[in-house]
């Protein structure tokens, strides 16, 4: 509560603020008269890791009113614009000082600067701000400085490239990094560096990659480099990248993926040749490709492969008629004329014979047998080299005495193949075509070809390799005149009457004067034949004439479209043309080669493709290098052909005089056996002791030829001979030929069928009293005798039955016994050969002798012992207990029965049974037959036991002249 005292100085004191207060206010609007000044542009930098902004020139508001509180005072900065991300904060309010910083982190990769105003406002009239004044607006430009925080990053995960051998290049390929960040500082890649060592590349600064030396496709096919990058910060690369750099060799257009040497393994089928070949033409502009593929057979044989059995045989295979004559046989017992010509091929190819201009061979007479008056047929093959000025006769038939008339004749001269035939006197004495001439390139190209002349008079034709040819020029002849000389058949030359101007041969001296060879053939030839008949059908020298072995093309579907395809008869050469290299490619890799021959002759065979390429401009504009390669044919499993059967056995005289005669081969079996390795089951690695076991398996081919031989003398045709039924031979369409040698079967035909032939080959002797045993071989071949058989021998023994007789000294001499001669049976399944047994089964009259006297001489010493057992019994019991079992005498009676054929019987059959305990495969033994058994005994007993003795002791008389000791 106021007391009086105190309200008049608190009025005054009132009134006093009051007034102040109303000449402060009128001051100060009278002092804040002028506004904030600051710069009309400003420019910052701030760098992205920091938020204050450096400007220039300073942010500094200056008022007039200063110094004046509030009025020249600087309160604030206001900013003007949308999303700055800056304010401006006042440090000193007297002096108007400010700083602009950034209100969040800034990124120079998202915005790289901003513009913006800015003013100033003063602090009024008071503390509270009233009546502030601003400054006029300012520009900021504020750049957001950059700092290196990307690394360089490449734009490719890898790089590569393909250059050529042998260049240098400025520029291979170029590597390139960018920098995420954003100034040019750091943005930009300064450098690129290669990491990997020792590497013959550079690098520059733009990512540009280049050899230092000339690279080699053999060296190196491959590089493969490290680079990295550095931006202008010398920040390197977060990751480096790998660079590819392939080696290609220098482009040369050819066939590529071939091989050079290819095998072929027999009964393997069709082989391709070129499974992976394609032509690189090095991205010429390719519109026609030709290739030829040629396989070189000429080496092989006659010019390939081709079945090797003998002509003859041939001509029945491809359906020749009967009537067919060999003039070049394989050497043998019957056709021996060619056994002095020497051959250029051996087993496994055919029979080729060589003339050097020396050497000819005569056709025995009656070898011939064809009407030449008839139509007939001649074939052969020839090799023959250039042309000479001489004639060169393959074959002729001329005058044997006397004169010096061609009858017929085929010869060579100045690589003309000509015909001689000169007609008999019979014709008349008009002209008639006498010399058939062609004119042909394969006469003299040292290669093999066909030949095959057909005669159906006045008609000539030739064919050549399957192809006719017509004979030009023709001249024609008077016949000839009546004669009766004989003619002389040769090959290789001809005979005729022997002049001096002639020196190439020796003259012979005849009756008629002196004859010799001339006209020697220079050359090859081989199934030189003449034939009876006309040709009735060209498949048969198609047939003649084909290969085994050829080039074949299987092409798919839609391969061979757009493609001309071209195969020669012998498919031996195979053309191709197209335009579409993919195509060509998938053309060429499936042709294939193909042998069906069982057993092809072994050997390489040479392979060869050229090919002929144009481009656009229809010129051969690059030239593709050709194939030379081969195919080697492996040797094919050898079979192993093996004869078995009854080796050894008796009959007696009564078969052999009888007009069957004995079977010589009665249970005759032919296999034919391949031996293969069979690999063991399970890895071999891991046992090395396990070796690869060999298997034989039977296999079926043909046989064209067996041979019967007598073993020790020849035959005698008076009293023995060897026989066959001809009329199922003809059936089977099988020849035989025999002489005193033996028999030959010729003919293909399988195993069963030569077995069934062979058991119907028949011995007939009709004089056996001198004889005892008569020994055979037989050998069979395939192939005109490339594989031949073991040596099967036979030995037949003659069983003689003796009249019985009795000595004077009242020893019963029995009947001779037929002894059981035993059989070795061949175990079939093991493919064994049976083995002759080295002794004889029926004993001579020595042997008999021998077996008498040994009998009689064991007779006495059991005697003897017997004496001696009867005063000694039990000490000498043990001693003789075997003695005893060996032979019982009944000593009440001494007349004693001894059949010497049983004696020697015994004595082989005891032998034999240690035999069987003795061997592990134990061969079986058996006797000739029980019926001949049976017989002999039922002999014995039909003898009558009251004949006098004086008849025994003259019929028991034996010849030991012949015996040794």
């Amino acid at each position: 509560m106021l007391r009086p005292g105190m309200l008049c100085p608190l009025l005054t004191r009132a009134w006093l603020l009051a007034a102040g207060l109303l000449c402060g206010g009128l001051w100060a609007a009278r002092v804040n008269k002028h506004k904030p000044w600051i710069e009309t542009t400003y420019h910052g930098i701030v760098t992205e890791n920091d938020n204050t902004v450096l400007l220039d020139p300073p942010l500094i508001a200056l008022d007039k009113d200063a110094p004046l509180r509030f009025a020249g005072e600087i309160c604030g900065f206001k900013i003007h614009g949308q999303n700055v991300p800056f304010d401006a904060v006042v440090v000193d309010k007297s002096t108007g000082e400010g700083i602009i910083r950034s209100k969040e982190k800034l990124d120079c990769e998202l915005q790289k600067d901003y513009t913006f105003t800015i003013q100033a406002y003063d602090c009024g009239k008071g503390p509270d701000g009233t009546n502030a004044k601003k400054s006029h607006k300012a520009i900021v430009h504020i750049q957001v400085n950059d700092v290196n925080e990307y690394a360089p990053v490449f734009k490719e995960k890898s790089y590569k490239a393909t250059v050529i051998e042998g260049k240098r290049y400025d520029n291979i390929l170029k590597v390139e990094a960018v920098d995420a960040d954003c100034s040019p500082q750091f943005s930009q890649i300064c450098t690129y560096e290669i990491v990997t060592p020792d590497v013959p590349f550079a690098i520059d600064k733009d990512g540009y990659i280049k050899n230092t030396e000339k690279l080699i496709y053999g060296k190196e096919r491959q590089y493969k480099l490290t680079v990295t990058a550095y931006d202008c910060g010398k920040k390197r690369a977060a990751e480096d990248v790998l660079v590819k750099i392939s080696i290609k060799p220098t482009c040369k257009p050819g066939w590529q993926g071939w091989s050079k040497r290819i095998e072929y393994e027999p009964g393997t089928g069709s082989l391709a040749l070129f499974p992976n070949i394609h032509l690189e033409t090095c991205d010429e502009p390719i519109t026609s490709i030709q290739a030829t593929v040629e396989l070189e057979t000429n080496h092989i044989g006659k010019g390939c492969d081709r079945d090797t059995y003998s002509e003859k045989s041939l001509h029945r295979l491809c359906g020749v008629s009967s009537g067919t004559t060999e003039l070049l046989p394989p050497p043998s017992s019957t056709a021996n004329w060619t056994v002095g010509l020497p051959t250029d091929n051996g087993h496994d190819s055919d029979q080729v014979f060589e003339f050097n201009g020396t050497q000819a061979v005569k056709i025995p007479d009656g070898v011939v047998t064809v009407n030449l008056k008839e139509p007939f047929m001649i074939s052969v093959w020839m090799r023959h080299g250039p042309g000479t000025k001489e004639k060169e006769t393959i074959l002729c038939n001329s005058d044997k005495t006397d004169m010096n008339r061609h009858h017929y004749s085929l010869y060579v001269h100045n690589c003309r193949l000509v015909f001689l035939f000169r007609q008999d006197p019979s014709e008349g004495k008009t002209y008639k075509p006498a010399e058939f001439h062609w004119k042909l390139n394969q006469v003299c190209d040292k290669e093999w070809h066909h030949y095959v002349l057909s005669v159906e008079f006045p008609t000539v034709t030739l064919y050549v390799d399957g192809v006719s040819y017509d004979p030009f020029p023709v001249t024609e002849d008077y016949p000839l005149h009546p004669s009766k000389i004989e003619t002389q058949l040769v090959v290789g030359a001809c005979w005729q009457e022997y002049t001096e101007n002639d020196n190439e041969t020796v003259p012979e001296t005849s009756a008629g004067g002196e004859l010799h060879m001339a006209q020697f053939f220079r050359g090859n030839l081989a199934g030189l034949m003449i034939r009876s008949g006309k040709l009735e059908n060209k498949k048969v020298i198609d047939c003649l004439y084909t290969c085994k072995e050829g080039l074949d093309l299987q092409i798919a579907d839609g391969i061979g479209k757009g493609m001309k395809i071209n195969v020669n008869p012998s498919q031996s050469t195979l053309t191709l043309e197209g335009d579409d290299i993919d195509r060509f490619d998938k053309a060429m890799q499936h042709i294939s080669y193909l042998n069906s021959r069982q057993f092809p002759t072994p050997g390489i065979r040479r392979l060869k493709i050229t090919s002929n390429v144009k481009c656009f401009n229809e010129e051969a504009c690059i030239a593709i290098p050709f194939v030379d390669g081969y195919i080697m044919v492996l040797q094919p499993e050898e079979p192993k052909i093996s004869l078995s059967g009854i080796n050894h056995f008796a009959r007696s005289a009564s078969e052999f005089e009888s007009p069957e005669g004995i079977s010589l081969f009665p249970e005759l079996r032919i296999i034919s056996t391949i031996t293969r390795e069979v690999e063991p089951e399970g890895d071999g690695d891991e046992d090395p002791t396990v070796q690869e076991s060999l298997v034989s398996e039977e296999i079926m081919h043909n046989l064209d030829t067996c041979e019967v031989t007598v073993l020790g003398e020849e035959l005698n045709q008076e009293q023995e001979s060897l026989e066959i039924d001809m009329t199922q031979l003809q059936q089977k369409g099988i020849e035989m030929s025999s002489s005193n040698l033996g028999m030959i079967i010729t003919g293909v035909d399988t195993m069963a069928s030569y077995e069934e032939v062979l058991h119907l080959i028949r011995y007939r002797n009709w004089h056996t009293v001198s004889l005892f045993d008569r020994k055979f071989k037989l050998v069979c071949s395939e192939l005109n005798g490339r594989y031949v058989s073991n040596e099967f021998k036979v030995e037949v023994n003659v069983i003689h039955t003796a009249n019985p007789v009795e000595h004077a000294n009242h020893i019963a001499m029995q009947p001779q016994f037929v002894h059981p001669v035993h059989h070795t049976f061949v175990d079939l399944s093991g493919h064994n050969l049976a083995n002759p047994h080295p002794f004889s089964v029926v004993p001579s009259t020595a042997t008999v002798v021998i077996v008498v006297c040994v009998s009689f001489l064991v007779f006495m010493i059991i005697l003897g012992v017997f004496r001696i057992r009867a005063a000694h019994q039990r000490t000498m019991r043990d001693q003789d207990t075997g003695k005893e079992n060996e032979m019982d005498w009944d000593d009440s009676a001494l007349t004693i029965t001894v059949n010497p054929m049983e004696t020697y019987e015994d004595q082989h059959s005891s032998e034999e049974e240690e035999e069987e305990e003795e061997s592990e495969d134990g061969e079986e033994e058996d006797d000739i037959t029980s019926a001949e058994s049976e017989s002999s005994e039922e002999e014995e007993g039909e003898q009558e036991e009251d004949q006098q003795n004086v008849n025994r002791q003259q019929q028991l008389e034996w010849d030991d002249s012949t015996l040794s000791y």
